[in-house]
């Protein structure tokens, strides 16, 4: 059985910045890493993995960025498939579905697609979906106690009116949450054997075929304008020795503001 886990190379939003004069989005300065989920999308598929199996990495990021996907590979994957995302500008969830696809049909023989139900930075949960749609394979989303037996995959699905118990045939795609199980922390020589492990890097037009004007086409969506929020400071400062006096300064400028109701 071959099992491939989708994980993000995100944008670290704590450490997102906006430039106050332009309102503009300092994304070329925001740091990225693999995305939270994407641990659990890790832990899934290394779980689900039966004996003989293997379970592969994919993902779009520059090809500059393998190293950081070493942890990644040390929580149990076989290798790791780069598409190398450093010419081309990301379409949307259409484009990024379109790319992944390309990517698992060029792997060949793939039975499962384990993605996470958004990732920490685009959050559409619109990317599994679409890729479920275009390799013609069932969606089993939102899944929590995931098992497999054979060829025959059964979860409870996290609904908002409760939980639903399914069991679909392979191939599919799955989606996990942040709730579906506790990632594993790779040890030193789970490490260790991760710089062995291959790493793999496809350029979209070279190796699947999907031009720049292909992908952009596929995207769906034209970025009309992308703003930031500023949100100014009170910077209000109490002074003097009387705790008291200072607490209820504190408290009636709380009240002015509607922080806190009286």
């Amino acid at each position: 059985m071959k099992i491939v886990a989708c994980i993000k190379y995100s944008l670290t939003l704590s450490e997102l910045k906006v430039d106050p004069a332009t309102r503009e989005l300092r994304l070329a300065t925001t740091p990225q890493r693999v995305g939270t989920i994407d641990r659990n999308v890790l832990e899934a598929a290394v779980v689900l993995k039966p004996e003989g199996s293997t379970v592969h990495g994919l993902t779009l990021a520059p090809a500059g960025a393998r190293e950081a996907f070493r942890e990644a590979i040390a929580m149990g994957l076989d290798d790791l498939t780069i598409v190398d995302s450093t010419n081309w500008a990301a379409g949307g969830p259409m484009a990024t579905a379109a790319v992944l696809a390309a990517a698992i049909q060029k792997m060949g023989d793939v039975d499962l697609v384990v993605c996470g139900e958004a990732s920490d930075d685009g959050v559409t949960y619109q990317v599994p979906p679409r890729l479920a749609e275009r390799l013609g394979w069932p969606l089993l989303a939102y899944a929590r106690n995931i098992a497999l037996a054979g060829a025959t995959l059964t979860a409870d699905r996290d609904l908002d009116i409760g939980m639903q118990s399914v069991a679909c045939d392979l191939p599919l795609v799955l989606t996990v949450t942040q709730e579906t199980n506790t990632p594993r922390r790779p040890t030193l020589m789970d490490a260790v054997k991760a710089k062995k492990k291959p790493v793999v890097v496809w350029q979209p037009e070279a190796d699947l075929g999907l031009s720049a004007e292909a992908l952009q086409a596929a995207g769906g969506v034209t970025r009309i304008a992308q703003e930031g929020i500023v949100i100014a400071r009170k910077e209000q400062l109490f002074q003097g020795d009387d705790m008291k006096a200072l607490a209820n300064q504190l408290l009636d400028a709380l009240l002015a503001e509607h922080v806190v109701a009286e």
